[in-house]
This record gives structure tokens, sequence and C-alpha cells, in this order.
């Protein structure tokens, strides 16, 4: 039968006594019970600190682009359906040259992207006709990317954050809509769809032991099939 603990407060007391004269400090005690838990063979618990993510709701990204589509600010609008469309993160939209943009294809190279690696995404066909008269836009401005200011420099993280944020306000949504909560929609819709993990991950950008066979056997074109079978529904 294990004998009964001394309650944590008590024994700290105890500890106390022993401690005092040498006058401990954060340090020194912290070390002190990392030793004490390998005497003691204690293992320290791993806890999951990953959080499910924060994903907007249909009638939320519904009301969100009527307030985007009401100020027929075309650039805004191609901006927020690129975030939407393709699921790229902000640091990687900003970065986007206009000749990244295949329109045979109907696809976005994404150069050095999250872990420093290049991929491929796609876009609905249907996005085809406006995105590329943005890029023509662009292209008579002399520009080098996709989305640029007056002034010929590219967006930054925090214009692109502003931008979202004002139209949520307009639309009176209690929630900020940032770049990564129209990643998550996206990449949550698809899923929603039936699509499998392993053909949304080759161009979401993620990446685990478990898919890397995955990805040496995948091709983006059977990805890519996939997202135009279904894209057609998408709410926006």
């Amino acid at each position: 039968m294990n004998n009964p603990r001394t309650p944590a407060k008590k024994k700290a007391h105890e500890l106390a006594k022993y401690l005092r004269s040498e006058n401990p400090d954060y340090t020194y005690l912290k070390s002190v019970f990392r030793y004490l838990r390998a005497e003691l063979e204690i293992s320290v618990p791993k806890t999951s600190t990953k959080q499910l993510p924060d994903v907007p709701t249909e009638e939320e990204i519904q009301r969100y682009y009527e307030a985007v589509w009401h100020t027929r600010n075309v650039q805004d609008m191609v901006l927020i359906k690129t975030l939407l469309y393709t699921g790229v993160r902000v640091s990687e939209l900003i970065n986007i040259r206009l000749e990244d943009v295949d329109f045979a294809r109907c696809q976005v190279r994404i150069n050095q992207g999250k872990g420093s690696k290049d991929r491929i995404v796609p876009f609905p066909v249907g996005f085809k006709e406006v995105l590329a008269m943005h890029v023509d836009s662009m292209q008579r401005k002399d520009a080098t990317y996709l989305f640029e200011s007056s002034w010929k420099r590219k967006y930054s993280d925090r214009g692109v954050r502003k931008i979202l944020e004002k139209y949520a306000m307009v639309a009176g949504l209690n929630r900020a809509i940032s770049p990564h909560r129209l990643r998550h929609f996206l990449l949550t819709w698809l899923k929603k769809q039936g699509i499998d993990d392993a053909l949304i991950q080759p161009y979401s950008g993620h990446s685990s032991r478990q898919s890397l066979e995955v990805y040496s056997r995948l091709s983006i074109g059977e990805a890519q099939k996939e997202y135009d079978s279904v894209i057609g529904k998408f709410p926006v």
C-alpha cells in the first residue's frame, strides 16, 4: 500500500528549510528540480499546444466578400480572391511576380515559400479572366509584382492585413479576417468536399514525415484535377 503524499505546500516548506541558507535563485532551483526529476526517474509529460484553426463560416465569407464587391475596388477584389482561391500565406502573396502566373495551366508559382520551398498552387478557370485583366493593368504600369502600390512598391504584410481588416469592419463581422483565416477556410472547405488530404497538401505547403512518401508519388496535376472538380461550388 502506498504511503500518503505530503501536501505540496507542506513539502515545499520542508525543502525551503534546506535551501534557504544557500540563497537560491530561479535558475539554480530550476536546475535542482531538473536533477531531482532525473533521480526520481520522472519524465516531463508532453502536452499538445497546437490549437484548432479559427475557420470562418461560409456565411461570414459571403458577407465579407459582399462588402468587398460593393466597393468596386478591383485590385482589392483580385487580392482577396487570390488569397481565397489559392490559400497562399500573406508572405507568399506579396512576393508573387507577374511572371509567376501561368494562365495556360491556371496556376501560380510560389517561390521560396514556407521552409524555403517552391510549389505550384491552382486557381479556378472562372478567375482567369479577371486575374488576366489585373496582370495586364500591372504590366502597363511596368510593375514587377502582382500587387504593387502606385509608388511601384510591392504590398507589405501589414498593408494586406489592413485591407482585410477594413472589409471585415464594413461587413460588420465580430471577428477580424486575416490572411491565415482565409487560408484555413479554403483548406477546410476542400476537405469538406471530400478531397483527400494527400491531394490538398502538395499545394497547401504543409509537410510532414507521413506525407513525404505521398508527395513523391503525387503530381500537381492529380491535385488540380480534384480542385477543379469542386471549386465551382465555392461560396465566393
